[in-house]
């Protein structure tokens, strides 16, 4: 026996040891886990599509829009509240365009402002957004707002906070997105109906269907996305809000009294060394034990640029990490350091099961090749159980994986009529399975390089944290990426300009034309 075969049979039958059992059992149950919160989740959307489908065949054809019907009668539109909606924009890529058309061409009914925030004129999304302004002029109430450089929080911080002191002195909710957020034209209303309704909402937010370009990266940045997607699909209450400690892409609805009166310290908490808009909002719920809340209907498309690089997920993953550095108190501080210890057991939990499946599933190929001794073969049985259990949970995973996106999609479909619709068919589950190891591996490692650290470039600004804030601020062209994680943007140097008005921008803005004839009174 060759000492690769005896090293190869010893692995296996450590793999067939309590503890190694246990681990193996313990991946099985994760993936179990997983596919029973999809499938939960998968639940809640469904509903959703099947009350749409209720409410079309009994004549009501805007059902994407409101259930109610009579909701879009004019004496009950003319009633609804002001919105202010703020974009903080960072470069150019491109989605942009379409992701902006999507959030200017809303069809609520009430007055809304759009207030597209940038650093400085040089920025490559200034000369985009002003073009795109200046084409919809006539048809909705846009401006740009240069906020100049931050100094005390994290650049998008200081944008969100200087659309806020701009927006309109009525305007009673104010909806943060991000620049890679493709709005559907009755999302702004669905938020806005579910505040009214409940008065006691702090936070009302969503979750982003991400579209995966092709790239492994792109399937990494999916599935890291997926596991949240049980937290959004609760039908109303949820326990984090887009970002928390996985995501950094931000849609949230407020009370603008809240940003105006500095209530529970929103604004100090944020400009005071705030790094992350959404963790520090959260630990300010968490705190106050306030409401927060994500409806059915508040599924985004999120599309991944083409040439999305496994490094460009490798920096994004970074970030994500790096969001549990920050902290406002020491209850948020705990927290943090609970899912940080949680979601690195578990990602490494679940990776560990399939690297003892290999041992056993390469030790089987040796002895059936080599013809080595029954008693090896018995020994090694015991781990091709293990390892076939571990395939079958395996599957159930994938299957409640594809079975929820499934329905996602189709939800964003019913929601955005007037859109080319998504289809689940440029998936390649092949690759979702290759990314759930890599991510899952790779988690625990970033997690832990971000925690030694305490200092990360995003968006090529490097932030420095102390004590949970951030103490310096670093610019410097040659410090960080010329392109953004995600959307492949433009960050320096090359100034985006849209391109030819297509068939889909002349239908955004007949919609845009439709709901709101003229702009509203500023």
């Amino acid at each position: 026996m060759s000492a690769f075969d005896k090293f190869l049979f010893a692995a296996s039958r450590a793999c067939c040891s309590t503890l190694a059992v246990f681990i193996q059992i313990q991946g099985c149950l994760i993936c179990l886990i997983l596919a029973l919160g999809w499938a939960l989740a998968a639940f809640v959307r469904n509903r959703e599509i099947n009350q749409m489908k209720d409410k079309m065949k009994n004549g009501n054809s805007f059902a994407f829009l409101s259930h109610d019907i009579s909701d879009l009668e004019h004496s009950n539109q003319v009633n609804l509240p002001r919105v202010s909606v703020v974009m903080p924009l960072k470069g150019f890529g491109e989605h942009n365009l379409h992701n902006w058309r999507s959030q200017i061409t809303s069809l609520y009914g009430g007055p809304v402002e759009f207030l597209f925030v940038v650093e400085s004129t040089e920025d490559p999304a200034y000369r985009a957004v002003s073009l795109l302004v200046s084409d919809f002029k006539d048809d909705v109430d846009a401006k740009i707002i240069v906020a100049g450089l931050s100094t005390t929080c994290s650049q998008k911080i200081h944008n969100q906070l200087a659309g806020v002191e701009n927006m309109h002195k009525d305007s009673k909710y104010v909806l943060f997105l991000d620049d890679d957020v493709r709005l559907h034209p009755g999302s702004i209303g669905a938020l806005t109906a579910e505040m009214e309704k409940n008065p006691e909402i702090f936070i009302q937010t969503g979750y982003p269907l991400d579209l995966p370009s092709g790239s492994l990266g792109s399937y990494c940045i999916y599935e890291y996305h997926m596991p949240c997607s049980m937290g959004f699909a609760t039908g109303g209450k949820t326990f984090f809000l887009w970002g928390g400690c996985m995501m950094a892409i931000d849609c949230f609805q407020m009370h603008a009294d809240d940003f105006r009166t500095d209530r529970y310290g929103v604004v100090s908490g944020l400009q005071d060394g705030g790094y992350s808009d959404d963790m520090t909002l959260a630990a300010i719920a968490e705190a106050h034990k306030r409401l927060i809340t994500s409806p059915p209907v508040a599924v985004f498309p999120h599309p991944l640029a083409s040439d999305l690089s496994f490094s460009r997920y490798w920096n994004y993953l970074r970030k994500q990490t790096f969001v549990l550095e920050s902290y406002t108190t020491k209850v948020n501080w705990i927290m943090n350091r609970a899912l940080f210890s949680t979601h690195c057991y578990l990602s490494w939990g679940f990776v560990a099961p399939f690297v003892m499946a290999m041992i056993h599933i390469a030790a089987a190929l040796r002895i059936h090749f080599k013809e080595h001794s029954i008693e090896e073969a018995t020994l090694n049985s015991g781990g091709l159980i293990l390892t076939g259990c571990l395939a079958i949970c395996t599957l159930i995973e994938l299957l409640s994986m594809w079975n929820l996106t499934r329905i996602e999609v189709h939800l964003c479909n019913m929601l955005s009529p007037e859109a080319p619709p998504l289809s689940l068919k440029s998936y390649n589950w092949g690759l979702v399975f290759i990314a759930l190891l890599v991510d899952n591996f790779l988690y625990p490692i970033s997690a832990m390089r971000s925690h030694f650290s305490q200092s990360i470039n995003w968006s090529g600004i490097r932030y420095h944290l102390k004590e949970g804030k951030i103490s310096k601020i670093e610019r410097s062209k040659d410090i960080g990426p010329k392109y953004t994680d995600l959307g492949g943007k433009h960050l320096y140097g090359k100034k985006g300009a849209p391109t030819k008005i297509s068939f889909l921008g002349s239908l955004a803005r007949s919609l845009a034309q439709w709901h709101q004839p003229k702009k509203f009174d500023g």
